[in-house]
């Protein structure tokens, strides 16, 4: 089976004819690439380049600048790895570090309210709201895609999970395998009588606990394995993924959920360290029988980086769980989503009508944008999706004076996870529907999403044009948590009040030009 890698552009400067660069928070890496012509003959708007030509003989004409780039293209992330770490390291009374902040990752740890298809895909909803302050020539757009909603555990097909268990010394806490053991406890209770369970540990080497087991009849059985485990010496994650894949190969069933799941503070240590090298000696067994990586991260100190990389690479997604009330959340709330797949090598492809936009920004996605040419290559990965998720994209967006009429179009495409078969859906945004106001407007659930964005900028020091303050996010975040009675955006404004003592001084970035924004 041919290979596929992810093909990210690296370093691509717009040398827009005055403009300033605007950073993220993990990097400045820029998908930029041109529509080619079998995307134009596919349907995906192609950029449009609306500017004359510069006057003058041919040395004038050659050091003309290159037409803006107007689309934007990304894969798909539905991790929340990113907020969970921060709100962790917030209530230590530590600033997290600014590498380890990822704000599609706070964005999509949110509720948006979306409108889910019936069936297999996606729906593709693009709205959006005119932002305050003195930018206030800017709107924010978010491009918001949903899968069906999640089966009951009851509805769901059986799994077979292969758990890997870091037993390391740097797992030696409560918070850390204590917490482990006790969400395999709350899973074990959780799961169905036709559900099977393998535990392979790892620390100097990798150790199979219980080989696959079914659940009816063997619970007591797999409950002992788990209070059994110890902590022991160092992190060979390479040697403990590897073992965990022969455990699911071997365990494997047809008509099932096969499943390979991480739980690590990912500090590794011994062994093979690097993500590529250690997913390129299970690469085969991953591709051949489709079995992803789940990674579930732990610990106050918490290799947010690697285990990113891990399951990124792994065709798969990542979370991180400080609590018992967070292991009850991910391992029975979102069980079936965290289990199923929905769509395999998801992307999605934003195209702004340059006749209506003069500039743009995706905020986040980083690490997960895609060479524009590479949307409609299925060889290239994309994201792991599955039912019950959905996806944010927010964008800043700055208008033509006086613009009227089409903004973008969004286009997610996505595999059938059994037959490969190729998909796409598609929507629109037009000027009408996001220059209403932000603050105090019609969608509570896109002022969530502005403040769980701004929050993360302002904490990687990323600050975009009109950004409120820190206090202005958390008394809006307490305002937004009554209207919307969500705990979770309560939480949102006690992490927020808790950034805003401990940041000092910022300072604000002027940029211009055209196109899309490094």
């Amino acid at each position: 089976m041919e290979h596929r890698t992810r093909k990210y552009r690296g370093a691509v400067g717009l040398l827009l004819a005055t403009g300033v660069l605007l950073t993220g928070c993990t990097g400045t890496d820029s998908g930029g690439g041109k529509a080619t012509s079998d995307q134009r003959r596919a349907g995906a708007p192609a950029p449009a380049y609306t500017g004359g030509a510069k006057e003058g003989g041919e040395a004038d004409r050659l050091k003309e600048t290159p037409r803006p780039d107007y689309l934007s293209t990304f894969a798909l992330d539905v991790d929340t790895a990113s907020y969970g770490y921060a709100r962790r390291t917030l209530a230590e009374g530590r600033l997290p570090g600014a590498e380890t902040v990822r704000p599609e990752e706070f964005v999509n740890s949110f509720r948006q309210g979306y409108h889910r298809p019936e069936g297999n895909g996606f729906s593709v909803s693009v709205d959006g709201a005119r932002a305050a302050g003195e930018d206030g020539d800017w709107s924010l757009v978010r491009v918001g895609l949903a899968t069906k909603a999640a089966p009951s555990t009851a509805e769901r097909p059986p799994a077979a999970l292969t758990f890997v268990v870091d037993v390391s010394g740097s797992m030696n806490s409560p918070d850390r395998l204590g917490l482990v053991k006790t969400s395999l406890g709350i899973l074990t209770d959780e799961l169905r009588d036709d559900d099977s369970i393998s535990l392979v540990t790892f620390s100097d080497d990798a150790e199979t606990v219980l080989p696959m087991t079914r659940l009816s009849g063997h619970r007591s059985k797999i409950r002992d394995a788990v209070d059994s485990l110890e902590t022991a010496a160092s992190t060979n994650v390479g040697a403990g993924i590897e073992r965990g894949y022969e455990e699911a190969v071997e365990g494997r069933r047809k008509g099932v959920n096969n499943r390979v799941v991480l739980l690590s503070d990912a500090l590794a240590n011994t062994g093979d360290t690097e993500a590529d090298d250690i997913l390129e000696r299970i690469d085969s067994a991953r591709r051949e029988y489709g079995i992803t990586l789940f990674g579930v991260g732990v610990g106050s100190d918490y290799g947010d980086a690697f285990m990113e990389q891990l399951t990124n690479r792994g065709d798969g997604h990542t979370t991180y769980i400080a609590d018992e009330e967070q292991a009850r959340k991910v391992f029975v709330d979102q069980l079936p989503a965290h289990l199923e797949l929905t769509a395999r090598d998801a992307k999605a492809q934003v195209a702004f009508d340059p006749k209506t936009v003069e500039k743009f920004k995706l905020i986040g996605y980083e690490d997960r944008k895609v060479a524009d040419d590479d949307f409609r290559d299925d060889t290239v990965d994309g994201g792991e999706v599955g039912p019950g998720h959905t996806v944010t994209a927010l964008y800043r967006v700055r208008l033509r004076d006086g613009a009227s009429g089409h903004v973008a179009t969004a286009t997610v495409r996505w595999l059938d996870p059994k037959t490969r078969t190729p998909h796409e859906e598609t929507g629109s945004v037009a000027t009408g529907a996001i220059t209403g106001k932000l603050w105090g407007g019609r969608s509570t659930r896109l002022q969530v999403a502005a403040v769980a964005a701004y929050f993360a900028e302002d904490l990687c020091g990323a600050d975009l044009p009109g950004t409120p303050g820190l206090g202005e996010l958390a008394d809006r975040a307490e305002k937004l948590a009554t209207t919307t009675e969500d705990a979770s955006v309560t939480k949102l404004a006690d992490a927020i009040t808790r950034a805003d003592r401990l940041k000092g001084d910022r300072y604000p970035v002027e940029d211009t030009g055209e196109g899309e924004m490094d």
